[in-house]
């Protein structure tokens, strides 16, 4: 516990204790004080008085820091999850990146898929192809090698067949 918090503590109840007897010496002064609790009795009262609120006092700061804990537990556990799934976005970015790339390689390779003109757009490892096909064969056989390349959990083949 803060030690200030302990003095002041300790602060309040002498300067409740002097009230008190104060108040009786002024009262037993004016000759009042006779039906009046014995000066003993007063300071006990006082006591008791200040106990009470010192373990009320102690009861909310005890409250208060067990909500503080469970609040910065909840935010530990919120911000682990939102570095998890900050992490797991990157690296799926980084997967359906290369899944892009290697399709695109593979298009690269065949003499008649254009690499630099079909589009190859990957999410999740869901690819979309778009762009032209010089013929029906060279649009099915893009889908195959897409299909092909590790990671790549469906092709959406978009490629136009063009006639010329």
């Amino acid at each position: 516990m803060n030690p200030h918090k302990l003095q002041a503590g300790h602060l309040a109840r002498a300067s409740a204790m002097i009230a008190v007897t104060s108040l009786f010496l002024g009262l037993t002064a004016c000759g009042k004080a006779q039906d009046s609790p014995t000066v003993g009795q007063q300071i006990d009262s006082a006591i008791q008085k200040t106990d009470k609120a010192a373990t009320q006092a102690k009861l909310k700061a005890e409250q208060a820091l067990q909500n503080t804990e469970k609040k910065l537990d909840i935010g530990a556990t919120d911000a682990n999850g939102s570095i998890k799934n900050a992490a797991n976005s990157a690296s799926d970015l980084a997967a359906d990146a290369t899944i892009t790339a290697k399709v695109s390689a593979e298009f690269a390779k065949d003499p008649d898929l254009s690499a630099i003109k079909i589009d190859v757009d990957t999410q999740a490892g869901a690819v979309r192809l778009s762009g032209p096909a010089p013929t029906q064969v060279a649009k099915d056989r893009a889908s195959t090698l897409a299909k092909e390349v590790a990671g790549v959990l469906s092709v959406d083949n978009q490629l136009t067949v063009i006639k010329g």
